[in-house]
């Protein structure tokens, strides 16, 4: 659960970086803006964490092309809302796990899956799209980016004050 909420953060405070066009803005026609990575994270976990341990990963009424479409209608609303409904969605099918769920298996398109595995495979996924993302505002903001980690050249700095504060 906590690397999931860590993805999470990640990519909110990255998201909160880009303006309102920049969300919507690819980079060309072969890619994806923020928002349809959003939106597709979104739909990938409505899919996969309702009815978790009981139904197939991959809902009949998914239907995942559309979720790289971005409607001229949407808007940065629109996507957060979305965004935070899956993230729940995520939270609300782990959160009640015991150890013993941990040994059941899962479908995802029909393939068999224990939890373990079903988890990490979605953790994976998410971590590769959470890095485009954080990729994709880095570059739209530019000078402007805000390092959601430590900064550029300030290793040493970061490493120090952390020994320092590791003695006291």
């Amino acid at each position: 659960m906590l690397q999931f909420r860590g993805l999470k953060s990640l990519a909110d405070r990255a998201v909160a970086q880009v303006s309102d066009v920049e969300l919507f803005v690819t980079l060309d026609e072969e890619s994806n803006s923020v928002a349809a990575i959003m939106k597709h994270i979104s739909g990938n976990q409505r899919s996969r964490w309702t009815d978790f341990l009981t139904s197939d990963g991959e809902k009949p009424d998914r239907n995942r092309d559309t979720e790289f479409e971005v409607q001229s209608a949407e808007t940065r609303d629109s996507v957060m809302r979305r965004w935070e409904q899956g993230w729940d969605c995520l939270f609300q099918a782990l959160e009640p796990l015991r150890a013993d769920d941990l040994r059941r298996t899962v479908t995802i398109r029909g393939q068999p899956y224990t939890v373990v595995q079903a988890i990490d495979r979605q953790l994976t996924h998410y971590g590769a799209h959470v890095g485009q993302i954080v990729f994709l505002a880095k570059h739209l903001r530019s000078r402007e980016w805000k390092s959601l980690s430590i900064p550029r050249g300030k290793s040493a700095e970061v490493n120090a004050a952390m020994r320092s504060r590791e003695k006291q």
